[in-house]
């Protein structure tokens, strides 16, 4: 069966990301597969020449395109493509392994080695071994680009509300729930703690209104971003939250927390009972985003 091809990184799945995923979903009435070659995004060291803090980890970006339609994903490390020809890439690729009819990308992107391939040479590939190469334009939101970088820049700043109309969703932390210091339960506030992964992007420290889903229901909740000084996980940074009127263990569990909006940063308080008054202010200011427990 001949497949449709989205080609990139797609470390957010961002509104410009699906409109190339919109593109190739469209070739299964043409008796294509929908399918996405990727590569996964924690073997992404540097991007255009800077360090790259990726969106979303690849367990994550691959069930966020599966929910897009995407029926074949294929990701690998980079440094088993990197180094080949930009022919080498379309045969051994495109032609072998997807047995491409449709291709669609970016207008940006790049392919082989040192990226010295463009789209004007994928598409003279494409007349070489028969398959079409068409162009996403991107995307713009109230005049905006939508770009990785640009969710990038609003996510170090805190502004996951205007990160979100570009994403097309909230920002969510998709990550296993790992055991913590249980100061909140001692102040009347237990707390699920995750992780963030190795080189993933991590938002402005600080206190967050979010969103919880658990076993199904989404509940509304409150989350603080940044590290927690009596819990070591290599320096990594943490996301700890609490979800309002929510009870039981969820440890071991990935829990998606999606970030509604920036309610503080971080501070250091004088005693407990401090901490806690500030906690309520932060659970009414949480409950102002209108979620209830669905």
């Amino acid at each position: 069966m001949p497949s449709a091809v989205a080609l990139g990184l797609f470390d957010g799945v961002h509104l410009g990301h699906r409109r190339v995923l919109e593109l190739v979903l469209a070739q299964k009435e043409n008796g294509m597969r929908p399918s996405v070659f990727t590569f996964a995004t924690e073997s992404i060291g540097v991007k255009h020449d800077a360090a790259l803090d990726y969106l979303y980890p690849t367990e994550q970006k691959c069930a966020m395109l599966r929910e897009c339609g995407m029926e074949h994903i294929s990701h690998h490390p980079f440094a088993e493509v990197c180094d080949m020809e930009g022919e080498e890439f379309v045969q051994k690729i495109l032609v072998h392994r997807f047995s491409a009819g449709y291709v669609c990308c970016g207008e940006d992107f790049r392919f082989g080695r040192n990226a010295a391939w463009n789209v004007q040479d994928l598409r003279r590939f494409g007349e070489q071994y028969g398959f079409a190469v068409q162009l996403a334009e991107a995307v713009r939101v109230d005049g905006e680009t939508v770009s990785s970088s640009r969710i990038r820049e609003l996510l170090h700043s805190g502004e996951v509300s205007h990160a979100a109309k570009l994403l097309g969703a909230p920002y969510t932390i998709a990550q296993e729930v790992v055991h913590g210091a249980q100061l909140g339960r001692t102040i009347g506030f237990p707390t699920m703690n995750q992780v963030f992964a190795q080189g993933q992007l991590v938002p402005k420290f600080g206190v967050y209104a979010s969103r919880t889903v658990l076993d199904g229901v989404s509940y509304p909740s409150i989350t603080n971003v940044g590290r927690k000084p009596t819990v070591q996980y290599d320096g990594r940074p943490l996301a700890e939250t609490y979800v309002i009127g929510a009870k039981g263990e969820f440890y071991g569990k990935t829990i998606p927390v999606a970030l509604l909006g920036f309610i503080r940063p971080e501070r250091k308080f004088d005693s407990l009972a401090a901490l806690t008054a500030q906690m309520h202010k932060d659970l009414e200011i949480a409950r102002t985003y209108g979620m209830q427990p669905e």
